[in-house]
C-alpha cells in the first residue's frame, strides 16, 4: 500500500517553492546558471545583516543554550514593547507579546489557536500565499477580497464586507504588500478597521516591510487603528534587517485583548508547546530595534534598494504590452502582461517557458492567489547589473513570444 500525504495537504500551494523552482533546480543539476528572482532572501544577493546584531548573536551564544520562556526573552520582548511605543501605539505590556521563528511560525500559530473546521478568514487577494495556506491547513476556508490595481492595489472595501459571513472569523492585512509593492492609504486602513469592529473580526496585520518604503511613503500601523476588536501585528528581523535566516519574528496583541481571554490562552498554550523560540536570534532583537536604522540609507534615492526597485519598474513599463504599478515599499513589482499581445496561455505558460528559455526563475501572479492569470513578481534584491541582464533576458523573451 501507498503511503500517502494527508488529506489537509491536497488544497495547498506554495509556488514561491513550487513545480517550475523545482524545474530550476533540475535545470542547474544539468549545468545551466539559473537568475532566480523567486524569493526575497536579502543575504544571497549580498544584504548582510547589520554588524552589530551578528556581534550581539555572538557574544551572547552561551547564555542561549537553554530553553526560554515560551513568550520570549524578556530583553527581546521589551525591546519590541519599547517599538510599540515609538510608533505611538500605547498600553502594550510584555504579556502582550510573543517571540517566533519568524513570522511564518507565528501566522499558524495564531490560525491553530483561531480557527475550527469550516472558520473563516478574510485574505487580501493578491496575497502572500503562506495566509492562504496556514488557514486551510488549520481546517479553515480562506476567502480572498480584491485588492484593485487601478486604486494603487488598496483593498476595495465594499468588495471585502460583502464577503463578510457569519462564519467569517478575521481580516488579514498586508501592509506594505507583497507581492504588489503597495503601501496602504491611511483612509482604507481606517475603514478595514471600522469593518472589523462592526463584524466583531480579529484583525490579523503583516507588517514584516513596514521600514522599507520609498519616495516619502508613509507606514500607517492599523493596530492604531483598531479599538473594539483584537488586533495582532507581525513583524520581525528577516527583511528590513535582511537576517532572513536567523528566523526572528514578534506577535503584537492590541485592542480589545479582554475580549479575546480564551484565544489568547490558546495561542499561549502553542508557544507553550513548541517550548521556545530560538534563542540565540532573540539577543539580537533589542540591537536591531535600538540601533541605527540602516535599512533608510538604502531606501532613500540615492540607496542601493530604490535604485534597484525603480530600474525594474521603469524597464518594465517601457516594454509594450507589459504595465505596473509603481511599488511604494517592500522588495518586489508584480507587472501586468496583455496576454493578447503575447503568445502565453497564462502566466504559468509565461513563467515555466521564460525559466526554460532564458534561465529566469520568477513567480506566476496566480501562486500569489490572484484571479486572473496575467501578472508575475519580480524579485528586485540583485544588483543593478545583475537585475540589467535578469530584465534583459525577459524583454527578450517577451519580444520573442510577441503576437
Amino acid at each position: 500500500m501507498d503511503i500517502l500525504k494527508s488529506q489537509r495537504l491536497e488544497q495547498l500551494k506554495y509556488d514561491i517553492r513550487g513545480p517550475v523552482y523545482e524545474k530550476a533546480l533540475e535545470l542547474e543539476s544539468q549545468g545551466y546558471k539559473i537568475i532566480s528572482l523567486n524569493i526575497g532572501n536579502p543575504a544571497v544577493f549580498g544584504f548582510d545583516a547589520p554588524d552589530e546584531i551578528v556581534h550581539d548573536i555572538i557574544l551572547n551564544i552561551r547564555n542561549a543554550q537553554g530553553y526560554a520562556d515560551s513568550r520570549g526573552l524578556f530583553s527581546a520582548r521589551k525591546a519590541v514593547m519599547h517599538h510599540t511605543q515609538n510608533i505611538g501605539l500605547p498600553g502594550i505590556t510584555i504579556n502582550d507579546i510573543y517571540i517566533g521563528n519568524g513570522v511564518s511560525e507565528l501566522i499558524m500559530l495564531a490560525m491553530q489557536a483561531l480557527l475550527n473546521e469550516g472558520d473563516e478568514v478574510l485574505i487580501p487577494s493578491p496575497d502572500y500565499p503562506l495566509w492562504t495556506a496556514s488557514v486551510a491547513f488549520c481546517g479553515g476556508k480562506p476567502v480572498h477580497y480584491v485588492c484593485d490595481e487601478a486604486a494603487g492595489w488598496n483593498p476595495d472595501l465594499a468588495d471585502l464586507e460583502q464577503k463578510i459571513t457569519p462564519r467569517t472569523r478575521a481580516v488579514v492585512v498586508i501592509n506594505p504588500n507583497n507581492p504588489t509593492g503597495a503601501v496602504y492609504d491611511r483612509a482604507v486602513l481606517e475603514g478595514i478597521a471600522r469593518i472589523a469592529e462592526r463584524h466583531k473580526l480579529i484583525v490579523f496585520s503583516d507588517e514584516i516591510y513596514d521600514r522599507i518604503l520609498y519616495d516619502g511613503a508613509q507606514h500607517f500601523p492599523i493596530a492604531k487603528m483598531v479599538h473594539d476588536t483584537l488586533c495582532i501585528t507581525m513583524g520581525g528581523l528577516s527583511k528590513n534587517y535582511r537576517s532572513a535566516g536567523f528566523r526572528g519574528g514578534w506577535l503584537i496583541l492590541s485592542g480589545a485583548r479582554h475580549r479575546a481571554k480564551s484565544y489568547i490562552e490558546g495561542l499561549t498554550l502553542l508557544a507553550s508547546m513548541r517550548l521556545c523560540a530560538n534563542v540565540p536570534t532573540q539577543y539580537a532583537i533589542q540591537t536591531a530595534l535600538g540601533g541605527y536604522q540602516s535599512i533608510n540609507d538604502l531606501v532613500v534615492p540615492a540607496g542601493r534598494l530604490h535604485k534597484q526597485m525603480m530600474l525594474a519598474y521603469e524597464r518594465m513599463i517601457a516594454i509594450p504590452g507589459v504595465s505596473c504599478v509603481k511599488p511604494k515599499g517592500a522588495l518586489y513589482i508584480f507587472p501586468k502582461l496583455d496576454l493578447s499581445q503575447f503568445t502565453f496561455a497564462d502566466d504559468d505558460d509565461f513563467v515555466l517557458n521564460l525559466l526554460i528559455e532564458q534561465k529566469v526563475l520568477v513567480v506566476a501572479g496566480s501562486g500569489f492567489n490572484y484571479t486572473t492569470k496575467d501578472h508575475f513578481r519580480i524579485v528586485c534584491l540583485p544588483t543593478v547589473d545583475e537585475l540589467n541582464t535578469a530584465l534583459d533576458r525577459i524583454e527578450a523573451f517577451l519580444e520573442s513570444h510577441r503576437r
